[in-house]
């Protein structure tokens, strides 16, 4: 494509002032990607990952919920890694839309501690995944914000989505309706028609009546979580799309020795931000 209408390498301009550059309009980069990988070896673990993990999550809290929150996760990743990651990092992959699902586990996992038989071996092992995913994520060639990015989404809209812990439950003498399923055969459906999301849709009134001050305290919990990570991701598109402001150190959260800064290093090349521009050492 014309250099004129890349909005990720622009040509060198010599003018400091922002509104010479070419602005990014093209959005759907941050949604196509989480279609794409870089490999077999990619796709498999992303698949191995989906076809254990994500199923076993899709069939605890039902397919609207796993949609919304996989597909938010991935979208935030791509947002945040257009912020910060370094200059020339590629990104594509369902790695942040799965890390979201991830932390949703890790969440079930601490609301549903005391009733776990081996809570400390399942955390063991949620914890080794994300470890190890993260430092895979400082390799060359992949971007560690997709992770991380959507981590923080995966929890905060599973703060907002899930059941309350089982902790607050059994304190308030609370009996939530199970998540609707993913086969409409499973039992448990007809016996709570009016509970949940469908007994608040039918009569809201009566939904907030008699509730329990931790039972409002938690709901607020679930608003601000829901309210934050909104203003973070509206910041973050102004960010990318407006002020295209950055850190120096945030690409190595991502990549620790990246091709980029190599380049850079050798012909004289000027990084700033997600931008290059060059200083006429060669």
């Amino acid at each position: 494509m014309p250099a004129s209408e890349d909005p990720v390498y622009p040509a060198t301009v010599t003018s400091s002032n922002i509104a010479d550059y070419p602005a990014p309009d093209q959005w759907f980069r941050f949604i196509i990607p989480i279609f794409l990988h870089a490999g077999i070896i990619h796709i498999g673990f992303n698949m191995l990952l989906q076809m254990t993990l994500g199923r076993e999550i899709e069939q605890q809290i039902g397919p609207f919920r796993f949609f919304l929150v996989y597909f938010s996760s991935g979208i935030f990743g791509f947002v945040l890694g257009g912020n910060f990651a370094a200059t020339g990092i590629s990104s594509t992959g369902a790695s942040g839309a799965l890390f979201g699902i991830l932390a949703l586990t890790l969440l079930d996992l601490l609301y549903t501690w005391n009733d776990r038989t081996n809570p400390w071996k399942d955390f063991a092992f949620i914890m080794l995944d994300v470890v190890i995913s993260f430092i895979l994520g400082l390799l060359p060639g992949l971007d560690n914000f997709s992770h991380i990015g959507g981590f923080f989404m995966g929890l905060a809209l599973g703060i907002c989505i899930l059941h309350s812990p089982n902790a607050l439950r059994k304190r308030l003498d609370q009996h939530e309706p199970p998540y609707t399923p993913v086969s409409p055969y499973k039992a448990g459906m007809s016996d709570n028609a009016n509970s949940g999301t469908v007994g608040f849709i039918k009569n809201p009134v009566s939904f907030f009546k008699g509730r329990k001050p931790a039972w409002w305290a938690w709901w607020l919990v679930r608003a601000g979580s829901l309210v934050f990570v909104f203003i973070v991701f509206i910041l973050l598109l102004n960010n990318f799309y407006v002020y295209r402001k950055s850190c120096g150190w945030c690409k190595y959260l991502s990549c620790l020795v990246c091709p980029s800064i190599l380049l850079a290093t050798k012909f004289g090349i000027v990084l700033t931000g997600n931008r290059m521009s060059t200083t006429g050492a060669m």
